[in-house]
């Protein structure tokens, strides 16, 4: 009887100091909250993008424009992420037909027009806009420009319409690159 105590101690102690430090592992990554989810570095775009309840119609989109395994690849990626409120600046009739099967590569241009080749964290862009004197133009996996500066201490971005998106969360940090939220949806 007493071997079995002592045998059942000894396995709930090691279950114990097992849980312990996966616990602490997980606990040791910097995690960024966005949309009431932790961003996990370990994961990738889509893995953590899934989770945020702010931005379940660019998850939509994406699945929409085919670009999951693409996002899901070993980039790396800098994704400007407009949240649901940004879309929903978006005419409702515009962006329904955006998600139609037979506009999947206007979808897809418009996407990718919000994904720059490398990570770059929001210091690098804050440090090329001050070295651009005051802009710095980055060029998107779509092919077109998008240019950055800053007002005040908010990094900010406009595409080639004219229209501007501030970065309200920045340094998401994944595997496969970095996320910046923005307020607003980009057109090439």
């Amino acid at each position: 009887m007493k071997i079995k105590s002592i045998l059942w101690v000894a396995a709930t102690a090691a279950s114990l100091l097992g849980s312990t430090y996966m616990g602490q592992a997980q606990t040791k990554e910097k995690t960024v909250m966005v949309g009431g989810a932790p961003m996990y570095p370990s994961k990738n775009i889509i893995e953590n993008a899934v989770n945020s309840r702010d931005h379940t119609t660019l998850v939509a989109a994406v699945k929409a424009a085919g670009l999951v395994e693409t996002l899901q690849g070993p980039g790396p990626f800098t994704v400007l992420a407009p949240t649901n409120n940004a879309f929903a600046k978006v005419p409702k009739d515009a962006l329904d037909n955006l998600m139609l099967p037979k506009n999947k590569a206007q979808l897809t241009s418009i996407l990718t027009y919000h994904v720059i080749p490398g990570k770059w964290s929001a210091a690098q862009i804050t440090k090329a806009i001050n070295e651009g004197k005051g802009t710095y133009v980055a060029k998107s996996v779509q092919g077109g420009n998008l240019t950055f500066w800053l007002k005040g201490k908010d990094v900010y971005v406009k595409d080639a319409q004219g229209n501007s998106a501030k970065v309200t969360v920045a340094d998401v940090n994944q595997s496969n690159g970095v996320i910046h939220v923005i307020d607003a949806v980009l057109m090439p």
